[in-house]
């Protein structure tokens, strides 16, 4: 499946009218995901900028993925994204996470932030104990359920 760049623009121009957050077009191996990210500075509004990012998708890696899933088990009680949106590990870029592995957290913490319609929704910790496993990345966009990190 091979896209033309007029082809992604209007998916683009789709996601930017309907306040999507991303589209994933998939054709047997082959994939292509366009995502609106946000972006954000200290000091500025948030601004939302569209990425095209193109992949290949190969049975060999999803598998790979699978098989590095089932070795590292996750240890604790889950956190959850309550929301789709971007996450952000810190108050602002270049600032100190709010929490990395290892930290011990109580219930109703700050452990992150996560970015929805331009909002910045602070996610608290829903019990008490130490960070095992952040699963995402900072900027990493999420989706509603998704393990954000486990507390033990």
């Amino acid at each position: 499946m091979k896209y033309e760049i007029e082809y992604i623009e209007k998916i683009a121009k789709v996601i930017a009218d309907n306040q999507l957050t991303e589209i994933i077009l998939e054709d047997g191996e082959q994939a292509i995901t366009v995502r609106k990210e946000a972006v954000y500075m200290q000091g500025a509004a948030p601004a939302v900028v569209n990425s095209i990012a193109p992949a290949q998708v190969s049975a060999p890696q999803v598998s790979a993925q699978k098989e590095e899933a089932a070795v590292d088990k996750p240890k604790g009680t889950a956190i959850t994204s309550p929301m789709v949106g971007a996450f952000y590990a810190a108050p602002a870029p270049g600032a100190k996470p709010f929490v990395k592995v290892g930290d011990v957290v109580s219930a109703g913490q700050v452990v992150c932030i996560v970015e929805a319609m331009k909002l910045m929704n602070e996610i608290e910790s829903e019990v008490s104990g130490k960070i095992t496993q952040i699963c995402v990345e900072d900027g990493q966009s999420v989706e509603y359920g998704q393990v954000l990190m486990y507390v033990e």
